[in-house]
C-alpha cells in the first residue's frame, strides 16, 4: 500500500477554501436568523382560500404540457394492450387453480 502524498493528483482532500481552512459555513447569527419566523397579517388562510382557486386551477392548467392526439392513440393502445395481457394472465391462472380445486376436491 502506498501513501499518497499531499500535492499528488488523486489524493483526497476538501477543495473549497473554507474546508482547507476549517472554517465553518455556518455562523450562530446566521442559524438565528433562519430559526425566526416571520408571519405575515394577510396570509391566515393557507392557500389563498377559495376565491383564488380557479384562477390558481387555470394558471396551472396553462402550464401543463398536453400530448398530441398521435400520442394519445398510442398511449391509449399500450393500456388496451396492458389490459389484455394482465386478464389473460388472470384468467389462466384462474383456470389451473380451478382445475387443482377439482382434482383435489373430487372423488
Amino acid at each position: 500500500m502506498t501513501d499518497r502524498q499531499p500535492n499528488q493528483p488523486g489524493a483526497a482532500r476538501p477543495t473549497g477554501k473554507r474546508q482547507l481552512a476549517g472554517v465553518g459555513t455556518t455562523s450562530s447569527a446566521s442559524y438565528e436568523a433562519k430559526r425566526v419566523v416571520k408571519a405575515d397579517a394577510e396570509d391566515e388562510k393557507p392557500g389563498g382560500g377559495v376565491a383564488s382557486f380557479i384562477p390558481e386551477v387555470v394558471s396551472e392548467m396553462r402550464k401543463v404540457i398536453w400530448p398530441t392526439a398521435r400520442q394519445m392513440v398510442v398511449y391509449t393502445l399500450v393500456v388496451f394492450a396492458f389490459l389484455i395481457v394482465v386478464t389473460a394472465l388472470v384468467s389462466g391462472v384462474d383456470f389451473i387453480v380451478g382445475l387443482g380445486v377439482e382434482k383435489v376436491l373430487t372423488p
